[in-house]
């Protein structure tokens, strides 16, 4: 049995018992597909967002100090966002470290919620608002608490939050989608960034930790 499921394997043949095709649940498959659907997003982002876009890298740029809030898999993302800004030379806090200070009028809150409505995140975003601090938003929802929020600074990413488990926006499970495009629009606003201040990655490497 251990060599016919090898052999299977090796010439994808439709497993004994009736599941998926082997050549579909292989890595190389769901590579093609998530790469498809990544260009899928981000060509519509491109395309439908590019003011929003515009208005969160100039938030950025223009706020003294940027904070970062999303929940779960989002503020992975997120936190990745705050490094690259980090190495930019921008003053950046990641909301929940035990060393991030109060937010005030000026300053920026990055926020991640494929949803919108996330209740600590809407929460934040609020308190954020209510002192004065700008707020911007990566969402699939731009009509939801999050979105309400950061107004034009609100990029949507046409893929289903976690709950939608239709597979009519993708095929992956839960948010991975969203959570991959926040990651890949973190580093766009980066490198527009970077490239728009003249710096040379020289210049960048040493804000790079030393006490890894």
């Amino acid at each position: 049995m251990g060599l016919f499921c090898l052999v299977g394997i090796r010439v994808g043949i439709t497993t004994h018992d009736g599941r998926m095709h082997v050549k579909e649940a292989g890595v190389g498959h769901a590579l093609e597909s998530i790469s498809a659907e990544l260009d899928r997003v981000i060509a519509g982002s491109i395309r439908d967002d590019s003011p929003a876009l515009t208005r969160v890298a100039d938030l950025i740029a223009e706020a003294p100090r940027v904070f970062v809030l999303g929940a779960g898999r989002s503020g992975l993302a997120l936190r990745m966002t705050a490094m690259r800004l980090m190495h930019l030379g921008l003053t950046v806090h990641v909301v929940g470290d035990v060393t991030t200070p109060a937010i005030s009028a000026g300053d920026l809150l990055l926020t991640a919620s494929g949803s919108g409505t996330t209740a600590g995140v809407v929460r934040a975003a609020r308190t954020a608002s209510a002192v004065g601090a700008c707020v911007a938003a990566i969402t699939t929802d731009p009509h939801s608490a999050l979105g309400q929020v950061a107004g034009p600074a609100t990029v949507v990413v046409s893929a289903a939050d976690k709950l939608d488990r239709s597979e009519s926006a993708s095929t992956q499970y839960a948010g991975s989608l969203f959570e991959q495009a926040v990651v890949i629009i973190g580093d766009a606003l980066f490198h527009a960034l970077w490239r728009q201040s003249g710096s040379h990655a020289d210049d960048l490497w040493p804000r790079h930790s030393n006490l890894e």
